[in-house]
């Protein structure tokens, strides 16, 4: 599953390519929209929200549709020159929208679908505060998260509905910089609101180029992207040492309370207790 930078990127890249273009042609792969053809529509704007990307278009009659689509696991968006050479196989292609001036190929998305604009809370309604968002509220992600006290911090910050954008990277570099163990219920994380904080500077230092990193200095500078050092403190560093107490980094498993989407947790046994 992506994480909301990723998501971010993808989205200022399709805008920066499209935004105030007219599509040429649409090539809609998947069954239900198929037959759509918004050539000579107008891409305004392609804006993030969350993990969901929203591309709006307008019409000649000023009719104003959303195209809206998720990554899932696997989904890409990739901006080429006018009939550019794909790097990704044509038969993962699920979008394919033209302009004179760039082609967008949408791979292996996992939602590909078009509704009304005036209809996008349909989609999207149903999400928290986006932590890269202009709606961002952490008293209102923090509410949100608080009204299941029982639920594991780490299920909680996974949960679109609480607060939009934070992935399974970030959820666990988050925890570990809190010194609170994924596993540990919400009712015990006393502070809520520095853990949320951390999560949106580690998504926010991942907005440009360079392979993501969460190791930042004092002044919010990443410095994991050095070469020979770390880009986690504690992501996928199974059996390392923690780079705080030398103690060896262990991976679980952590799901959702209805025992769907079991996902890895990384965490140090030491930094990162399990609270009551």
């Amino acid at each position: 599953m992506p994480e909301g930078d990723s998501v971010w990127r993808a989205a200022h890249q399709l805008h920066k390519a499209l935004a105030g273009q007219t599509l040429t042609a649409s090539d809609f792969r998947v069954p239900r929209f198929a037959t759509l053809n918004l050539a000579g529509w107008t891409v305004e704007e392609v804006i993030p929200r969350g993990k969901h990307l929203l591309m709006r278009v307008a019409g000649p009659d000023q009719q104003k549709l959303t195209i809206h689509s998720h990554l899932k696991m696997e989904g890409t968006w990739q901006v080429y020159p006018p009939g550019g050479r794909w790097r990704k196989p044509g038969f993962t292609a699920r979008c394919v929208l033209r302009t004179a001036a760039a082609d967008a190929v949408g791979f292996s998305l996992g939602i590909v679908e078009v509704v009304r604009t005036a209809d996008e809370a349909t989609i999207v309604g149903h999400l928290g505060p986006d932590l890269l968002g202009p709606d961002w509220d952490p008293a209102e992600a923090e509410q949100r998260m608080r009204a299941a006290p029982e639920v594991p911090i780490g299920v909680a910050l996974l949960d679109q509905r609480n607060l939009a954008g934070i992935g399974n990277i970030y959820r666990c570099e988050a925890c570990f910089l809190s010194g609170v163990h994924p596993a540990s219920p919400v009712s015990a994380v006393a502070d809520l609101l520095t853990l949320m904080t951390d999560a949106k500077q580690l998504l926010e230092a991942n907005l440009g180029p360079g392979r993501r990193v969460t190791i930042l200095n004092p002044r919010g500078m990443p410095v994991g992207r050095m070469a020979g050092r770390p880009g986690y403190w504690v992501y996928r560093r199974e059996h390392q040492p923690c780079l705080k107490c030398g103690t060896p980094i262990r991976r679980g498993v952590l799901g959702k309370p209805n025992g769907e989407e079991e996902r890895d947790i990384y965490f140090c046994p030491k930094c990162q207790p399990v609270l009551a």
